[in-house]
């Protein structure tokens, strides 16, 4: 049987094609549906380039990180209420607005029930206004932005999400947590995500440090909630910081905490996590989170030396514990300038959104502790973190092994003018499928978030749908972001 994404050794050549050709053979006298545990069945499911877990071999081409594009400030934190110290932001997309909470503060101190949760709001994620609401009265004032006050740690890192859990209680579509080491995390629920109220006077999860966002979301994939939140590691008798990871059925019973797998890379500082599914394909999950250097000095004596180099990373898992960091650099460098590099900025907010039919928006809190603190917005193609690629010279990939539902195969591409993408099918023995060839793949040309493969005209695919097939990529100064087959 075809396996579902099994984590298996990313093969760049060097495959014994005699060796699989013999077990194909025996494996067809068997009555065996795959050549092996590489098989990897995709049905109908989007597939974005994240990590190697599909791709056999790259000959003259490679995976490639695309950075974020910086589109400007979304919104400074300028009201006197919420200070230049706002920070965990959450982006919620909710149906035809936008919505992000943060934490403010009403005094220079940072803990305590001095600390509230604000929000901003927006109609298209790119253009951002404080909402007058009368929920709390702050200083003098009877309409502000406040959506939580009064409730201690809790607003320090409170951090809330669109509960899309089936059996959840259908009059509270927002929950949110929050919540500090030695008290634990707190649950809130909310109808219209504005007023907030508790779940219980307990905290319904304590072992962990919780000095960060902690995050939780229902996930379809894995059918339960996932609570990401901050953990030690020690490595050689030094402590750093890291992600562990709990579920739940039922935000009742949470399952013993488990380390994140990051793999052989190397050990560093992880503080926020961000990690969430992506909607158009949900069993990824994808962390874009803060890394930091806390010995790193970079601005002089005079300029807020209390600093921790702080830089935005990308990671991605399918089954929320091992995940893959293949891009080490960073995903959103802090930029130009020592207003870029002090302690606290360049982290990133929760959730990327899609801001219109051709882009999602990721938010960095930039300018911590300064007068102009604000969130700062970037952009990147739907789908568009990685991507196989080839330049000019040309480029080959390959697939592994793979099973899918469905008769037809859009691709979300890019090409320049000179460039060009055709794909071919191969069978089992690695041989090209009659029809299915180079030669018989019409030539894609192009900049498309959805474009259907065809060949010779032709886009139907019913003659190997439920087969075991590779998937040969030519590329030619091309990206390819992501596939789809559907009916």
């Amino acid at each position: 049987m075809c396996t579902q994404y099994n984590r298996k050794a990313f093969i760049f050549s060097g495959i014994n094609i005699m060796k699989i050709r013999f077990l194909v053979l025996i494996c067809s006298l068997l009555g065996c549906e795959c050549l092996s545990a590489q098989c990897v069945n995709i049905g109908n499911k989007r597939i974005l380039f994240l990590d190697y877990d599909i791709i056999e071999r790259l000959d003259g081409a490679e995976l490639k990180m695309h950075s974020p594009i910086d589109r400007g400030v979304a919104f400074y934190f300028d009201k006197s209420w919420e200070g230049s110290s706002c920070a965990y932001v959450t982006i919620i997309k909710d149906s035809t607005f936008y919505r992000a909470y943060y934490r403010g503060r009403l005094t220079s101190k940072t803990n305590g029930a001095k600390q509230i949760t604000c929000v901003a709001e927006s109609k298209d994620g790119v253009h951002w206004y404080k909402p007058q609401l009368s929920i709390y009265r702050i200083a003098g004032y009877d309409e502000n932005n406040i959506v939580l006050m009064n409730e201690g740690d809790v607003s320090h890192n409170f951090s809330p999400f669109i509960d899309i859990n089936p059996k959840r209680d259908l009059r509270y579509r927002y929950k949110g947590i929050g919540g500090k080491e030695g008290k634990g995390l707190f649950v809130y629920q909310s109808i219209d995500g504005l007023k907030w109220v508790k779940m219980k006077e307990e905290p319904f999860y304590t072992d962990g440090n919780f000095d960060s966002q902690n995050v939780v979301f229902w996930s379809p994939e894995h059918n339960s909630y996932l609570l990401f939140f901050r953990k030690w590691r020690k490595v050689d008798k030094v402590l750093y910081r890291t992600i562990a990871m709990s579920r739940s059925e039922d935000f009742e019973k949470w399952e013993k905490y488990k380390l994140l797998d990051f793999g052989n890379t190397p050990i560093e500082n992880l503080y926020t996590n961000q990690i969430g599914f992506y909607y158009r394909a949900p069993q990824f999950l994808i962390g874009i989170g803060a890394r930091f250097f806390q010995n790193k000095k970079v601005m002089p004596d005079s300029l807020f030396t209390r600093m921790k180099a702080a830089y935005v990373y990308l990671m991605s898992s399918r089954d929320a514990l091992h995940f893959d960091r293949i891009f080490m650099e960073s995903f959103i460098r802090p930029g130009i300038g020592y207003n870029n590099w002090t302690s606290r900025t360049n982290y990133p907010a929760l959730n990327v959104v899609e801001t219109s039919d051709s882009e999602l928006s990721v938010y960095v809190n930039e300018n911590y502790m300064q007068s102009d603190a604000h969130l700062r917005r970037y952009s990147i193609r739907i789908d568009g973190f990685t991507s196989i690629c080839a330049g000019y010279v040309g480029g080959v990939v390959i697939t592994k092994p793979i099973k899918f539902s469905g008769t037809k195969l859009e691709i979300n591409y890019s090409t320049s003018a000179a460039g060009e993408i055709r794909i071919e099918l191969l069978d089992e023995r690695d041989e090209v499928i009659p029809g299915y060839s180079k030669e018989d793949c019409d030539c894609i040309v192009g900049d498309e978030i959805s474009r259907g493969v065809t060949w010779h005209g032709k886009s139907d695919l019913s003659s190997v749908e439920g087969q075991i097939v590779k998937m040969k990529f030519y590329l030619k100064d091309a990206d390819v972001f992501s596939f789809r087959y559907y009916r």
